[in-house]
C-alpha cells in the first residue's frame, strides 16, 4: 500500500517546507536503511520503493533513494513511500479589537488557537500566528508590600493610594480591581527577634519607634476588588514590625500571592499585575537552613482561615525558578519596586524570572503611582512567547515581525508596541527523532502573562503504509522471513535478498559483492562478508554500517571533544545539525536573540551577528552586542540620550522604562568635570535653551560604561538690551563730559599762561605816570609864526 501526507496549508497561519535533498553525497543510498522505516529516518528527503521486481540483483539499501531517483530507475508511483509534514488547524478565532464590555469573557488574544502537526524526522516545518493587545483590558492589581520597620514612611505614603491609582488607571482601562498584602520575614530564630520581650513588640527598647507588631511571613489584606475605598481603610489599619537580619521574606509572599488564586481573586479573563515593593533584598532558597528548614517549598498555597502563611515556619524560602514557573503558570506579570541602590539586583532578577519588571521606587514610595503607570504600559508594550511542555526530541525557532515589518531570526519578543498593535511570529518545528508508538506528544505557546495560548499537538510520519500489509513466512522469503515493503526480513541464521542464505556460507562470488571497487577492502576492512552482504563489526565508539561498512556515527567533527558540537548527528561522517544550528561541526547557532542590543540593534549597528555573537566591525567597538565604543563617532551622541533621561528626564528616552532598559551606564554627576582622566572622551552638545552640557565617556576595568556629567549644564545669559541701551547713552555722554572737561581744561591752561606773561611785562615797567610816554596832559601850548614880537612882549608883560 502507499503512504502519502500533503501538507494543508492555511493562508495567513501557517506553512510546510517542501525537503530539498541535499547536494553532493546521496545520503539516502549511502545509508544502512535495510527497512523503509529506517530509509525515512535518514533524511526527509529519502523515499523507499516498495515494489517487489524493484532492484533485483542489486544491494538491498538501492530501495532507498530519492523520489525522482526512484521514478527513473523504474519503481512505479505508487509504490513510492514518501509520507510528508502536514499543518491542520484546528480553531481559528478571530483577534479581538476591545477586552471590556460584554465580550470580555470571550476576548482572542492570540490566533490560531489549536492546531496539529504531522511531522517526518528531520523536515523543518513552519507555521505563524498572531498577538494583539487588545484596548480597555480588564486589570487586576495586587499591591504586596514590605511592612518592615524601614518602610514606615512608605506606609504613610500610600494610606490614600487607591483612589489616586483608581482615577489613573481609569485612564487606561474600565475595568479595574485592585487588592493589597504584606510581608516581613519568617517568625522564627535568626530571621526575626524572638527573645519573650520582642514577642508581642519587636519594637521594644528601639527609641525611634517604640511600637509595632509581632514578625510575620504573609499576610493576606484585601482581595481583588472594585471598592478602592476598602483599600485605603485596610492600609490605614496597618502597622510595620522589624526582623532581625536585612534580607526579607518576599519571595515567600510572592509565591503564596501567585499560587493562592481563590483567595486573592485573580481573575482568568484580566490582566495580573503584582507590584512588589520593597527597600532590601530577599531570601533566596536555601537560606532557610539557617533555621533548620529543610523542605524545600513545594509551591503550593498555604494561607490559613486567617489568611496569613501557615508553612512559613515549615518550608524553606521558594527558588528563582520555581517562582518563574508559579507567575507564568498563572499568568502573573511581576514588578519590582526597588529603592535605586537595589535596581542592578533586581534588574538581574528580571533576566531569570520572565514576565518581570523593575522600577526605582523613592525612599518614602511618593512617586508609587507613576511607577505602576510605567509598569503598566511596559508590560503593555511588549509581547514574548514561551513554551510549555517542549517535547525534547522537537526543535522550535521563533522569528518575530514586529511593527516595522522586518523578520528577526531567532527572536520570540517584540518592543515598544502601541495598545491594539498586531504583531506575528513564525515558528519553524523539526522533529529530530520518532518517539515508541503510541506516544502522544503535545505542547503549548503562549504570551508570557497572557491567558491566551495556542496549543499544538504533534504526530510523527514514521511508519510506512505497506508495513500494514506485512506477510510473515511469506513464499517470497523463502518461507523463512517475513515480506515487508519489496523485502525480505529473514528469521535468525538466514540472509540473502530472499533468506536463500545461511550464516557462515562464503563463495568468491559473495566476497565480490561485498567490496565497494575492485581493490578495496572487503567490507572496508570493518567487517566480514557473509552471503553477498557485509556484517559490519561492533564498535565501542559507535555504529559501523553501510552496504559495504564505510559509514559510522562516529568519525565526524567535533568542537571543544563533542561529536558535532551536541547539536547534531553523525552520519556517514558529516554532521547533520539540528534546526538552529550550522557549520562543519554544528558548532555555529542562527540565533540572534544574544546579538540584539538594549537599543533593539543588531550589535549596536557595529557589527555583525555570527554564530549567535557579535563580532565588532567597527573600530574600537566591543562588548558583547558592541555597545562599548568610546572612540566611535557616535559614541556621544549614544550616550547623550541617556544623560538626558537619567538626569533630566528629557530626551527620546525619557519614558522611564525605556531609559532603564536601553541605559545600563553607571552616570556620576559632578560639579566639576575632570577631562584629562586617561581613556575617557570628552562629549558636548547644546541643550534646547542654548546651554552647553559636558561629560565624560570611559569604560571601566569591569567591563562598565562611566558616564561623568555635570550637574547642571554651563549656561552663558545674553546681554540685556535695555542695559546696553543705557550702557551705550551712558558711554556717548561720558565721553562728551570728557571732551568737554578737557577742551575747558586746555582753555584755562592758555588763560592762565596769557594773565601770568601780562603779569610779568608789567612788572617789568619801571617808570611814573607823568614820564608816561603815553600821557598826554590835558592843556595844550601851540606858537604861532606871526607877530613873534608882539607875543612876546605880551608874554613878558603878562610875567609881570
Amino acid at each position: 500500500s502507499q503512504h502519502k501526507s500533503l501538507p494543508v496549508f492555511a493562508a495567513a497561519v501557517g506553512l510546510c517546507s517542501v525537503p530539498v535533498p541535499p547536494s553532493g553525497l546521496n545520503m539516502c543510498m549511502s545509508g544502512s536503511a535495510t527497512s523503509c522505516e529506517e530509509c525515512l529516518l535518514i533524511h526527509p528527503s529519502c523515499a523507499w520503493c516498495a515494489q517487489e521486481d524493484f532492484g533485483r540483483g542489486r544491494s538491498l539499501t538501492s530501495r532507498c533513494d530519492f523520489s525522482q531517483n526512484l521514478l527513473k530507475r523504474g519503481c512505479d508511483e505508487h509504490f513510492i513511500e514518501y509520507p510528508t509534514s502536514s499543518i491542520n488547524v484546528l480553531q481559528n478565532i478571530p483577534l479581538s479589537s476591545k477586552g471590556s464590555g460584554s465580550t470580555q469573557y470571550d476576548v482572542v488574544q492570540i490566533m490560531p488557537q489549536k492546531i496539529s502537526l504531522s511531522l517526518r524526522p528531520g523536515d523543518q516545518t513552519w507555521f505563524s500566528l498572531q498577538v494583539r493587545q487588545v484596548e480597555d483590558y480588564p486589570v487586576d492589581l495586587y499591591y504586596l508590600m514590605d511592612l518592615s520597620l524601614s518602610m514606615k514612611d512608605d506606609l504613610d505614603t500610600i494610606r490614600n493610594l487607591g483612589t489616586k491609582l483608581a482615577h489613573e488607571m481609569g485612564k487606561l482601562t474600565s475595568n479595574f480591581r485592585l487588592g493589597f498584602g504584606s510581608f516581613v520575614d519568617k517568625n522564627m530564630s535568626p530571621f526575626s527577634y524572638m527573645a519573650p520581650k520582642y514577642q508581642e513588640n519587636p519594637c521594644n527598647g528601639y527609641k525611634l519607634f517604640p511600637n509595632c507588631v509581632p514578625s510575620f511571613g504573609f499576610r493576606h489584606i484585601l482581595s481583588l476588588t472594585d471598592k478602592v475605598d476598602r483599600f485605603n481603610e485596610e492600609v490605614q489599619k496597618q502597622m510595620v514590625s522589624r526582623n532581625r537580619d536585612a534580607p526579607e521574606g518576599g519571595f515567600d509572599a510572592i509565591l503564596q500571592a501567585a499560587v493562592c488564586k481563590e483567595k486573592i481573586g485573580w481573575r482568568k479573563e484580566a490582566l495580573h499585575l503584582l507590584v512588589f515593593a520593597t527597600d532590601d533584598v530577599p531570601h533566596l532558597a536555601l537560606d532557610g537552613r539557617l533555621g533548620g528548614l529543610v523542605h524545600p517549598h513545594d509551591g503550593q498555597c498555604h494561607l490559613n482561615d486567617n489568611n496569613e502563611y501557615s508553612a512559613s515556619t515549615k518550608m524553606d524560602y521558594p527558588s528563582l525558578a520555581l517562582l518563574g514557573e508559579k507567575l507564568a503558570e498563572n499568568n502573573i506579570f511581576l514588578n519590582f519596586a526597588v529603592t535605586k541602590r537595589l535596581y542592578v539586583i533586581y534588574k538581574n532578577f528580571t533576566a531569570l524570572i520572565p514576565g518581570t519588571t523593575v522600577e526605582i521606587l523613592d525612599q518614602d514610595s511618593k512617586n508609587v503611582i507613576q511607577l505602576i503607570i510605567a509598569a503598566y504600559n511596559n508590560i503593555r508594550s511588549k509581547v514574548e512567547l514561551s513554551v510549555w511542555d517542549h517535547p525534547e526530541d522537537l526543535s522550535l525557532s521563533f522569528t518575530a515581525t514586529c511593527q516595522d515589518g522586518n523578520p528577526l531570526p531567532g527572536l520570540r519578543k517584540c518592543a515598544d508596541l502601541k495598545i491594539g498593535d498586531t504583531v506575528s511570529f513564525n515558528v519553524s518545528v523539526e522533529a529530530r527523532s520518532c518517539p515508541p508508538r503510541g506516544t502522544d506528544r503535545r505542547f503549548t505557546i503562549k504570551p508570557v502573562g497572557f491567558k491566551d495560548r495556542l496549543e499544538v499537538a504533534v504526530d510523527y510520519e514514521c511508519d510506512c503504509g505497506c508495513s500494514r500489509n506485512a506477510q510473515n513466512n511469506s513464499v517470497i522469503c523463502s518461507s523463512i522471513g517475513t515480506y515487508n515493503c519489496g523485502t525480505c526480513q529473514c528469521e535468525p541464521g538466514y540472509l540473502g535478498a530472499r533468506c536463500e542464505c545461511q550464516e557462515g556460507e562464503t563463495s568468491n562470488m559473495f566476497l565480490s559483492a561485498c567490496r565497494e571497487s575492485e581493490g578495496k577492502q572487503i567490507c572496508s576492512g570493518r567487517g566480514e562478508c557473509s552471503c553477498n552482504q557485509c556484517l559490519c563489526y561492533e564498535s565501542e565508539f559507535g555504529k559501523i554500517y553501510g552496504s559495504f561498512c564505510e559509514c559510522d556515527d562516529f568519525s565526524c567533527a567535533r568542537h571543544k571533544g563533542i561529536l558535532c558540537s551536541g547539536h547534531g548527528e553523525c552520519h556517514c561522517g558529516e554532521c547533520k545539525c539540528h534546526a538552529g544550528y550550522i557549520g562543519d561541526n554544528c558548532n555555529c547557532s542562527t540565533e540572534t536573540s544574544g546579538c540584539i542590543s538594549d537599543d533593539g540593534q543588531m550589535c549596536s549597528g557595529r557589527g555583525s551577528c555570527v554564530c549567535g555573537r557579535c563580532q565588532c566591525t567597527e573600530p574600537g567597538a566591543f562588548g558583547e552586542t558592541c555597545e562599548k565604543c568610546p572612540t566611535c563617532p557616535d559614541a556621544c551622541g549614544t550616550k547623550r540620550e541617556c544623560i538626558e533621561c537619567r538626569l533630566f528626564n528629557s530626551g527620546r528616552l525619557a519614558d522611564n522604562e525605556t531609559c532603564q532598559r536601553q541605559c545600563k551606564d553607571h552616570i556620576i554627576p559632578v560639579e566639576t568635570l575632570k577631562t584629562d582622566e586617561p581613556g575617557a572622551v570628552l562629549c558636548l552638545y547644546k541643550t534646547d535653551d542654548d546651554c552647553v552640557m559636558k561629560f565624560t565617556y570611559s569604560e571601566h576595568a569591569s567591563g562598565q560604561s562611566i558616564l561623568s556629567a555635570l550637574k547642571e549644564p554651563e549656561c552663558v545669559r545674553g546681554p540685556d538690551a535695555l542695559m546696553v541701551l543705557v550702557a551705550v547713552v551712558g558711554s556717548i555722554l561720558l565721553v562728551g563730559l570728557l571732551l568737554l572737561a578737557a577742551w575747558k581744561l586746555v582753555i584755562t591752561i592758555h588763560d592762565r599762561r596769557e594773565f601770568a606773561r601780562f603779569q610779568s611785562a608789567r612788572s617789568r615797567a619801571r617808570y611814573e605816570m607823568a614820564s608816561n610816554p603815553l600821557y598826554k596832559h590835558p592843556i595844550s601850548t601851540h606858537f604861532v609864526e606871526t607877530d613873534f614880537s608882539m607875543y612876546s612882549k605880551s608874554y613878558n608883560g603878562g610875567l609881570h
